[in-house]
């Protein structure tokens, strides 16, 4: 498709070009969901990907129907996702992959991440996985620990794009949650093979934001 703008000053004098160049260096991926915001990126493409390369950054558009930022330096620092983060960000693209969740318009409630959550972690993982600096396990009070935490994690998935929060503690499940699928595409049980990732704690999704330049670190040390 041919694009209407002909040259980068008339995109970056396009009223939608600020919010979308905010949108996009705070980490938040912009999907067909975001109507005009998208349809902007679309259409300016070709000249976005040569402005954002010039403070080392590439414009991705995935083939799931989203834009994002992915940093290939540190001119504008870089964030990676907590191991909480990332966690429960595996789980939601489970959801999202779950033929049962595609009924449902892709709208699930808090309860059905949790009760995923702590199907595949168990309650005591669960607790130490999104409170890693807590020491001991106290059943009477790690259910209202665990809920704190996951409302904690879920407004910061929502930050960044990867779902939508409603009331009622609904939450509909964007095609940026694909992302952390990467590692299974293509395999015959993509869903099996997620699971197998979740329990071992092995994927790791990079994420452009502006609120420092230090990669997040889990207990061991290792970068996420």
């Amino acid at each position: 498709m041919e694009s209407g703008f002909q040259t980068l000053e008339e995109v970056i004098g396009d009223e939608s070009f600020p919010e979308v160049d905010l949108t996009l260096r705070r980490g938040r991926h912009i999907g067909r969901d975001d109507g005009s915001l998208y349809e902007f990126l679309v259409d300016a493409q070709s000249l976005l990907e040569i402005f954002y390369r010039r403070y080392g950054c590439e414009l991705v558009q995935r083939s799931d129907g989203f834009f994002y930022l992915l940093p290939t330096g540190d001119r504008l620092g870089r964030r990676q996702l907590s191991a909480g983060e990332m966690l429960v960000g595996q789980t939601l693209a489970l959801l999202y992959l779950d033929p049962t969740t595609l009924q449902l318009a892709g709208v699930v409630s808090r309860e059905d991440v949790l009760q995923r959550l702590s199907g595949l972690l168990g309650a005591e993982r669960l607790f130490f996985a999104l409170n890693p600096r807590k020491q001991r396990y106290i059943e009477h009070t790690a259910g209202e620990t665990i809920r704190s935490q996951l409302a904690e994690v879920l407004r910061r998935l929502t930050e960044l794009g990867f779902i939508d929060l409603f009331e009622e503690s609904r939450i509909r499940l964007r095609p940026a949650l694909m992302r952390f699928a990467d590692p299974v595409r293509g395999l015959q049980d993509s869903q099996s093979a997620l699971e197998q990732l979740i329990d071992r704690g092995e994927l790791v999704v990079d994420n452009y934001g502006s609120e420092d330049g230090e990669n997040a670190k889990n207990d061991e040390g290792s970068d996420l």
